[in-house]
């Protein structure tokens, strides 16, 4: 870990003579205060009890780089294909950590919608993004947050004004494009006015890589009355490292509804803190991880209930194949003046071998008395008496147990409340569960080019 830090500290250097004269005063101020507390706190290791299922340590490297500028612009299209029919979007791409645009780094919609770079939001409007930066951050952080302030160079921003109904899903698609060992810290900021609504789609994809490290933080602000439809989609490359940190501030009124897929990880960490600041907000959150080979799935979800009448809903589904691992770890906590708390807590989980390992951990934190609040786990195999009965009907083994699969992991995806997203989502589960959707070069929504095949037939063979 120590020549982590080392690598951290040069790249730092390297980054500060590179943002001297050109950087606002706040963010450089956020920046060294984030130095500091590295040079405090440092970084987890497996020693620590939300880590203590991965050794962090042994997978982080020492010759990490960060791209210091944008690549030359190029139209996206240029270089990735998109092949799955219906799904109409607003899309916005991050390229090796950099908003990718010709001449528009902001694009300023006519009903006020405002997307683009978070850097170029701060130039034009300094005080909608510092007045909700920063602001999402719970008590139960992670240290890697230090590392994302330390360096993050670029990220989306998105707002959204009052009483706004965003109709079209926007998008946002985060490319990692080298062979070098990249450290990509993105910093996203998503935020909703009074009585606005919107359904965003955030993927992370890559075409060629190497030993990449990814740290991304998304923070999501929601005002009164406000509605955001979150989904998140992930197929990556066995070598990646990939640590998403999404942070939820609700207001009074507000809802929260997420859904991640994971469909392939090399070491993939997703974790979501939600705080419910005002009465009657919800936060309903769903997620399903199918890994297999040595693949690692981490979900860490943690809810803090700080007001009355608000409630949360978690259900969180797994399939582990081979010798991959995953981990699930639910935290809700209901402060003393949270009273009328509603707050569910599922998590279930399906080994397919003996090597196999999940680990799962539950937790309600109680400190009020007039709540409805329950939480529970499973870890198990496909049922006997199910195969049994599908068995009995005809149907063969391997027909019955994706059947078993698929019903298991079907309740998630049902979920998703873009109707084109989700019988997508439906297709890419069946190949993946049948071994057809593997670790590709681009995300599970932008599958690898077709291949056309002809056959010449001779007919006076007939």
């Amino acid at each position: 870990m120590e020549k982590f830090i080392q690598c951290i500290q040069k790249i730092y250097s390297e980054a500060a003579s590179q943002w001297s004269g050109a950087a606002d005063d706040k963010i450089m101020a956020l920046r060294n205060n984030a130095l500091q507390k590295i040079k405090e706190q440092g970084f987890p290791t497996s020693k620590e009890e939300l880590w203590r299922h991965f050794p962090i340590e042994k997978k982080l490297r020492d010759d990490y780089e960060l791209q210091f500028e944008a690549d030359p612009y190029q139209p996206v299209d240029a270089y990735f294909k998109c092949h799955v029919a219906n799904i109409d979007t607003y899309m916005f791409t991050m390229l090796n950590g950099w908003y990718t645009h010709q001449n528009a780094p902001l694009t300023i919609f006519p009903n006020g919608v405002i997307v683009g770079s978070i850097f170029a939001a701060i130039q034009q409007y300094p005080a909608l993004v510092f007045d909700n930066l920063n602001k999402c951050y719970s008590d139960k952080y992670d240290k890697f947050v230090h590392l994302n302030e330390l360096l993050f160079n670029d990220g989306i921003f998105i707002y959204v004004p009052e009483k706004i109904t965003v109709e079209k899903p926007m998008q946002i698609v985060s490319i990692v494009n080298s062979k070098k060992n990249l450290l990509v810290n993105n910093h996203n900021l998503v935020v909703l006015g009074k009585g606005a609504s919107l359904s965003l789609v955030q993927c992370d994809d890559s075409l060629q890589f190497g030993d990449s490290f990814i740290n991304n933080i998304t923070e999501i602000c929601l005002a009164e009355e406000s509605h955001l439809n979150f989904y998140k989609m992930e197929n990556k490359d066995a070598k990646s490292l990939l640590i998403n940190h999404i942070f939820v501030n609700q207001k009074q009124n507000s809802v929260f509804h997420s859904n991640a897929v994971t469909f392939n990880a090399g070491y993939l960490r997703n974790m979501i803190h939600v705080n419910l600041t005002e009465p009657f907000a919800e936060a309903r959150m769903y997620g399903l991880y199918l890994v297999d080979k040595s693949q690692f799935a981490d979900n860490q979800i943690y809810v803090n209930h700080l007001a009355p009448d608000c409630s949360s809903y978690q259900l969180y589904k797994g399939i582990a194949d081979d010798e991959s691992r995953a981990n699930f770890n639910g935290h809700i906590v209901v402060r003393p003046h949270a009273q009328r708390t509603s707050a569910y807590q599922t998590n279930k989980n399906m080994t397919l071998t003996d090597e196999a390992k999940v680990t799962t951990k539950p937790f309600l934190e109680i400190y009020a008395d007039d709540v409805k609040c329950s939480h529970g786990a499973t870890v198990g195999q496909l049922d006997e008496e199910a195969m049994f009965y599908l068995r009995s009907r005809g149907i063969c083994e391997r027909n019955a147990r994706m059947l078993l699969m698929y019903a298991f992991a079907n309740e998630i995806i049902n979920f998703v409340g873009i109707d084109s997203l989700r019988e997508t989502l439906l297709d890419m589960t069946k190949k993946r569960l049948s071994g057809e959707l593997t670790i590709c070069e681009q995300c599970v929504l932008h599958c690898s080019d077709e291949k056309h095949f002809s056959f010449e037939i001779d007919l006076s063979k007939i």
